[in-house]
């Protein structure tokens, strides 16, 4: 009866310790100076095959996995196709047939789970973001002067540019990760993405489309004024915040970066017996 009693007690607290009521919950918890720094994914090492998270209380290794050769296809496929749209555009003006898809690539579908903020009992999340391929440490400076040289180039020019990127995807961008940017959260408003992914950074992505991927992945946050990023996750922040100026125009400032590290992929195409889910090994 007594050990019982315990095991309760010890239960109980264990609980508390583990999870955060809306009520008390404070997302100021993440930030610094100004500066959000997460302290559940260990600092991005260029080339490394594996990445460590705190998940379930505890630290875990995950090994990273690449992109299939559908996916690339698929992926850099469909940007292309896109381009094709924006240049029937700027042809035809108004005469155009053709508009952007939502679906695509472009727009993954990112569920997380981790703690509720004060406005929601729920520590589930699913929001659309914009996603882009990674680059690797050996074509990053690369692409960094690229981009700033040509950042107030006509858009035609930049459409062509675009285009040889992904026509040359596979040797300048990373195999086992995409990027993506945090908005909206800052010291004074956190979305509820941004409190799961630094409570808990694991995540999954699916993409509205056939073919169709899921990917089951460790998120890394990396604000773009934090002096201990290394030199790859501040270079990575840069190049996505000047690829999003780059094609959308100019923002006011350099947002928080999201590193999104395969750890599982499967396919998720429906009709045909060897995907609707399921897993593609390495």
């Amino acid at each position: 009866m007594i050990n019982g009693l315990i095991t309760l007690i010890i239960l109980a607290l264990l609980g508390c310790c583990t999870s955060l009521d809306a009520a008390d919950y404070d997302p100021g918890i993440f930030w610094k100076d100004d500066i959000c720094v997460q302290t559940t994914v260990q600092r991005v090492v260029p080339d490394a095959r594996s990445i460590k998270a705190l998940t379930d209380g505890q630290w875990q290794e995950y090994d990273l996995v690449p992109f299939p050769d559908s996916f690339w296809e698929w992926n850099t496929g469909r940007r292309m196709e896109y381009l094709d749209i924006f240049r029937e555009m700027l042809a035809k003006g108004p005469e155009a047939t053709r508009k952007p898809a939502l679906s695509g690539p472009h727009n993954g579908i990112v569920a997380t789970y981790g703690e509720a903020r004060a406005d929601s009992r729920y520590r589930l999340n699913n929001a659309v973001k914009g996603m882009g391929l990674c680059p690797t440490s050996e074509s990053i400076d690369e692409l960094l002067e690229l981009l700033t040289a040509n950042k107030d180039a006509e858009f035609a020019t930049k459409i062509e540019i675009l285009d040889s990127l992904y026509q040359n995807a596979q040797e300048l961008f990373s195999p086992y990760a995409l990027v993506s940017l945090e908005l909206y959260s800052q010291p004074d408003y956190n979305t509820q993405t941004f409190i799961n992914q630094m409570t808990n950074p694991l995540c999954v992505t699916v993409f509205l489309d056939i073919p169709t991927f899921k990917i089951k992945q460790v998120a890394r946050l990396v604000h773009p004024d934090d002096p201990d990023l290394s030199e790859y996750e501040a270079k990575v922040c840069r190049y996505v915040n000047l690829m999003h100026s780059f094609f959308h125009g100019e923002f006011p400032r350099d947002y928080i970066a999201t590193i999104y590290f395969n750890t599982e992929i499967y396919d998720s195409s429906p009709g045909r017996e060897d995907a609707r889910g399921t897993r593609i090994e390495p």
